[in-house]
């Protein structure tokens, strides 16, 4: 076993096997957090070992089964409290010590989760980039004189090193995917509000995210799940929506790529050729690809950094700025400074215009499942950022700057290596709430394109079951059997209603299927019949709760919906007809479908 491999999963069965206490984890972890810990400028303050030790020992009276973090460690970013430890957001004068952890913090706390120490970001979480620190620049995990992407730089380079499991970020214009994709980690940017930011020193605070950086997708949706839920104290806090159909499991979903003309990689060819080559691996696991129009969302980027959006990052810090202005680093001292320029007549014609651009992007979301962009078009050295520290960090946000401000989540998948070794990453995104079939359908990605998880050569760990989902669907699947099937005359109240097919399947043996005499469109009728029955071909559908609702509210008599047996054993809601209709209709089993009927008797 790779010494460096701290997934949760490995862990999680070295507890259950009995092989592993929390005590012994800590004891194992220690020499490595004093060896590595400041090499790359990863930790802006940890805790002791007796700290870690009060933790673990806590644990003691508890089984591995009856939490779901058991003794896993974690590192948090420092502009997110953990109770006695300083919270700096990587400025020495305005450090402050917290009394209680961050809602998110606590919550993965209560889950078993030990907590390591706070790490190095970019100031007050301004810059994409990971060398705005007094703190010292954080370095790559592959190639200390390339940069680790930021803000959430230490989080995670220290899980790409294993030196923890998992760690926090925030991310408000990418701070949680660009140092994902530098460091061969995942990174999770989920829905706005589904993680609480109470006890984050706010960056833009109607913008920022609570991340999670891992080593897999799905041990990124595990601590999700463990940290999500609605927070009352947080004014920005929501509950989890039914995150609708699961594209992350589907066959053949289907996936935005953009115009070949809004794609940018800065001169790096590796780069984009790793991103075709990703396009190629999705395609080989069935997705179908739908050309976007990005510039919509670029041009809802530049309003972060270039409209009054800005301005909220000096309103987090107003009276802090104006006190101790000379405490900020240079570039972020001008970033936050330049924004007071800015007026509420600015603010008020940018949201207008933000407005208009999320109708136009929210139509062609609407046609496909996700978008595929890459996380980031180039990497830096540290000196090529240092001697143009604005146009390289704006460079790097160029597809990560507009998702909050188009309520989307993203997740950054490891996507391959350069001919150097240094990883690349590409981003998957979509609406709200669709957190868990995007970290799905990243889990399917990663593992296809990389073998190993952060920068240790740690072999990519077995699926981890992840704990229950932030939301349930909220989807319905519903059999159908005759003029609702594609192609077909009725196949509209389906497609109208957002339902996609999900199954080309048959029934169980022990159906009869009769061709219903009327006038108006022709149907079948699917009866239940034990003794003489036979497999009927169905198709299963699939649609929203309320959408599934307005359905049934409109299918004829004698046709209702019931339970229908599938061939694989299962049941779902389908189409069955009342025993006294069939009475005088012919009998057109011995056919196996309406389809085969009609071709035989015409359309």
């Amino acid at each position: 076993m790779n010494p460096h491999d701290l997934s949760i999963a490995t862990l999680r069965q070295r507890y259950l096997s009995g092989h592993l206490s929390p005590p012994q984890l800590i004891e194992e972890l220690w020499p490595r957090l004093e060896a590595d810990g400041d090499s790359r400028r990863i930790w802006i303050s940890r805790l002791e070992r007796s700290e870690l030790l009060r933790y673990a020992d806590a644990l003691a009276a508890r089984s591995p089964e009856s939490l779901p973090l058991y003794g896993i460690p974690f590192a948090i970013k420092d502009n997110i409290d953990l109770a006695g430890s300083p919270t700096t957001a990587a400025c020495p004068d305005f450090a402050y010590l917290p009394e209680r952890s961050a809602t998110a913090v606590q919550r993965l706390i209560d889950a078993g989760a030990i907590p390591l120490g706070k790490t190095n970001l970019d100031q007050f979480a301004t810059g994409l980039v990971g060398v705005r620190s007094p703190y010292g620049a954080c370095r790559n995990s592959f190639d200390s004189t390339y940069i680790s992407g930021g803000s959430s730089s230490g989080s995670a380079v220290a899980v790409a090193l294993g030196l923890a499991s998992f760690s926090l970020g925030t991310d408000t214009a990418g701070s949680g995917r660009v140092p994902a994709a530098f460091n061969n980690i995942v990174g999770h940017k989920p829905t706005c509000g589904l993680l609480s930011t109470t006890g984050v020193v706010p960056a833009c605070r109607s913008l920022d995210v609570v991340s999670v950086f891992a080593l897999t997708a799905e041990e990124a949706q595990h601590v999700l799940a463990c940290a999500a839920g609605f927070d009352a104290a947080d004014a920005f806090s929501r509950a989890a929506s039914p995150f609708g159909f699961d594209f992350g499991t589907a066959p053949s979903p289907t996936i935005g790529v953009s115009t070949k003309e809004n794609l940018e990689f800065f001169g790096n060819a590796e780069y984009e050729r790793l991103f075709y080559e990703t396009l190629a691996a999705l395609e080989n696991l069935g997705a179908r690809f739908v050309e976007i129009d990005l510039q919509p969302f670029l041009d809802t980027a530049r309003l972060l950094y270039e409209g009054p959006w800005v301005a909220e990052r000096y309103a987090a810090i107003r009276s802090f700025f104006d006190a101790h202005e000379d405490s900020l680093l240079p570039v972020t001292r001008k970033i936050i400074g330049e924004s007071k320029a800015w007026l509420a007549a600015d603010a008020y014609a940018s949201s207008y215009r933000l407005r208009a651009l999320k109708r136009t992007t929210d139509e062609q979301l609407g046609a496909v499942d996700c978008v595929l962009a890459p996380t980031a078009g180039s990497i830096y050295r540290i000196a090529e950022l240092e001697a143009e520290p604005i146009k390289l960090n704006s460079n790097l946000g160029r597809y990560t700057n507009f998702m909050n401000l188009l309520d989307l989540c993203a997740v950054s998948v490891p996507a391959g290596f350069t001919g150097a070794g240094l990883p690349f990453g590409v981003t998957l995104f979509a609406p709200a709430h669709t957190d868990v079939p995007l970290l799905r359908l990243a889990a399917k990605l990663q593992r296809v394109r990389v073998a190993t998880a952060g920068a240790r050569g740690v072999p990519l760990p077995p699926p981890l079951e992840a704990r229950t989902a932030p939301a349930t669907s909220g989807q319905v699947r519903i059999a159908v059997c005759g003029a609702h099937m594609s192609g077909l005359p009725l196949n509209h109240e389906l497609t109208s209603r957002g339902a996609k097919r999900v199954a080309a399947t048959s029934s169980a043996p022990f159906y009869a299927l009769y061709a219903l005499p009327g006038s108006g469109t022709r149907r079948p009728g699917l009866v239940r019949r034990e003794a003489a029955g036979g497999s009927i071909e169905l198709e299963v559908w699939e649609l929203s709760e309320r959408e599934f609702g307005s359905f049934v509210a409109n299918v004829p008599a004698p046709l209702s919906i019931g339970k229908v047996a599938l061939a694989d054993g299962s049941t779902v809601p389908g189409f069955l007809c009342e025993p006294y209709a069939t009475s005088g209709a012919r009998d057109i089993t011995s056919y196996g479908g309406w389809r085969a009927y009609l071709a035989a008797h015409g359309n």
